[in-house]
């Protein structure tokens, strides 16, 4: 019987020739991911039982994305907390403010990440790495242990694979098939199955899909509760990868008689653009469907709509024209490259002269509300991950999810509305 892509990276990264689905295994990483919501108390964590160096600093990343601004001294010393941290376990690959952005874009856009790796990561959308062919698994606070031994034990997962048939519609975005596709997902529309710790592997026409758009579709599934979402990689996804990091990756891929725990379509050509009530990510919904609903807020950015390409996407919608009275808007690129490509290119200059503030690279107002934040009972339309109630702010506000086309058009409108009819 043959492995999954998710099994074979999982059996080379424990040392095995091979693993299955049930199976406990120890799996290395050949990265570690701590954001800057993690890095001090794994640091207090791990001087309370006298472990001062980790096993290898060269395969731990500390990232600042989701404080870059600090807002109370608290934060600074936070901060001042990160960088010693830092310097004493000898952590080379310290992306501070200002010197990567988000920490699930980032190491996609400069190569860090490629396809075959095995990831462990404190944060549930680190999956987002799955759209370059790597494996991300989020351990949640065990990362402590991650690297202070190198070494974690896993559960294999089983895996759901999904087969894309069909085109998208013009107006019908990446960000729109992960929404609906959470929906399914959690609806257990594939053989009954409930995601919850499964791999979804995805396949099918999926040439349609860039780099980017790979990034907003895997995004949203995490929030179901899947173990890792893995997109098999292109060719010029490989070769894009080994060029940015200046070293060869070579793509990991199922085989034609690998096992899965159920499989099932998805058919593109039928889906319109989507929109997720608030509550949760999987709460989608066709966009008709909530039309006219007045909003005093929008948000472009996060690790599912980040990236240059959907800054262009929102640029080309807003450009020459201004937000409505009764919004404001909030742009956060992804990453310091993808802000400086966006002032060079004079986009930063479209989303100033159509209203809307800008804000340094990393997660913004998705970060729990540390920026941006939203008032009693107003309603917000944005690109961000998470729409729980609270997530941005008072607990009575709303949080609409759309894609970067969908949010750009409602700031325009003061109202959720149809890009396709704002760009006719």
């Amino acid at each position: 019987m043959g492995m999954t892509a998710f099994e074979k990276i999982t059996a080379r990264a424990a040392g095995l020739s091979s693993v299955k689905p049930g199976e406990f295994v120890y799996p290395r990483a050949d990265l570690m991911f701590l954001h800057d919501g993690q890095v001090e108390s794994t640091k207090i964590e791990l001087d309370e039982i006298g472990i001062t160096e980790l096993d290898d600093p060269s395969k731990v990343v500390f990232v600042t994305d989701h404080e870059v601004v600090y807002s109370t001294p608290k934060a600074a010393q936070r901060g001042l907390r990160i960088r010693e941290a830092a310097k004493a376990w000898k952590v080379d690959k310290f992306f501070d403010v200002g010197q990567g952005g988000h920490g699930h874009i980032f190491p996609i856009e400069m190569g860090l990440v490629g396809p075959g790796m095995f990831i462990y990561a404190n944060d549930m959308h680190c999956t987002n790495f799955g759209a370059v062919g790597a494996v991300a698994l989020r351990v949640g606070t065990e990362i402590a242990n991650a690297i202070a031994m190198g070494v974690l034990w896993i559960k294999v997962p089983s895996t759901i694979r999904i087969k894309f048939t069909g085109q998208l519609k013009p107006g019908v975005y990446g960000r729109d098939v992960g929404y609906c596709l959470a929906r399914n997902l959690a609806d257990r529309a594939y053989g009954g199955v409930n995601p919850a710790y499964r791999v979804i592997e995805l396949a099918g026409n999926l040439d349609q899909f860039d780099l980017a758009a790979r990034v907003a579709l895997i995004n949203t599934a995490t929030e179901v509760g899947v173990a890792h979402v893995f997109i098999p990689p292109t060719r010029e996804i490989v070769e894009r990868q080994s060029k940015a990091a200046g070293r060869p990756f070579t793509g990991v891929y199922s085989d034609d008689d690998a096992e899965y725990e159920a499989e099932g379509e998805f058919d593109l050509s039928c889906l319109e653009p989507q929109v997720a009530l608030p509550g949760g990510p999987e709460r989608s919904v066709d966009l008709s469907s909530v039309l006219g609903r007045p909003i005093n807020h929008a948000f472009i950015g996060s690790c599912g709509s980040g990236m240059y390409e959907d800054m262009l996407v929102a640029a080309n919608i807003l450009r020459g024209k201004r937000i409505a009275p009764s919004t404001r808007m909030t742009i956060v690129p992804g990453t310091v490259a993808t802000a400086r490509r966006l002032s060079e290119e004079g986009l930063m200059s479209a989303f100033q002269e159509a209203g809307c503030i800008i804000l340094p690279p990393g997660c913004g107002p998705c970060a729990g509300a540390k920026s941006g934040s939203l008032g009693p009972g107003e309603v917000s339309i944005s690109t961000a991950a998470v729409n729980t109630a609270g997530r941005m702010g008072d607990k009575t506000s709303e949080i609409y999810l759309g894609s970067p086309a969908t949010v750009a058009a409602s700031a325009l409108a003061g109202h959720i509305a149809d890009a396709r009819v704002i760009a006719a």
